[in-house]
């Protein structure tokens, strides 16, 4: 079943000039890119996106690391695009990571592990709309 997911290139990327490479793994694994943006993320765009973090002792520091630098926002599309996107991440510890995926390629380690992407559909949906409005995304 094509799905859409969506994905964020974090600022230890996009500073390091990755975003071509990362995508060039994503589309070789048969992801489309259908919408793709850079932002900057402001305070509070990043504390709603990570609320679910709230809680935990790392959300001031992912707070800050995700404002630091601009990102790359993108809505990928594909065959069970949620479940694939997350395999060619790759883990979030990049020395756990299988060979070839984009952590274990690019990831500094498991704060600044160059991506996001969303952990399911439900999920998916909710991130994408924070960022693209449907007729931003041409698929």
């Amino acid at each position: 079943m094509t799905e859409r997911t969506f994905s964020i290139i974090k600022p230890d990327a996009t500073r390091r000039n990755l975003t071509g490479k990362i995508n060039a793994v994503i589309e070789d694994a048969g992801l489309r890119i259908v919408a793709q943006r850079r932002v900057k993320l402001t305070t509070d765009q990043a504390k709603k996106f990570y609320e679910v973090h709230a809680e935990r002792p790392f959300y001031g520091e992912l707070v800050e690391q995700m404002t630091a630098e601009p990102v790359v926002v993108q809505v990928l599309e594909g065959e069970n695009a949620v479940a694939k996107y997350r395999e060619v991440m790759g883990a979030t510890n990049p020395e756990q990571a299988a060979e070839g995926t984009i952590r274990k390629s690019f990831a500094l380690s498991i704060g600044e592990n160059s991506v996001h992407g969303s952990d399911s559909l439900d999920n998916a949906k909710i991130e994408i709309a924070q960022f693209f409005t449907d007729d931003q995304i041409v698929g």
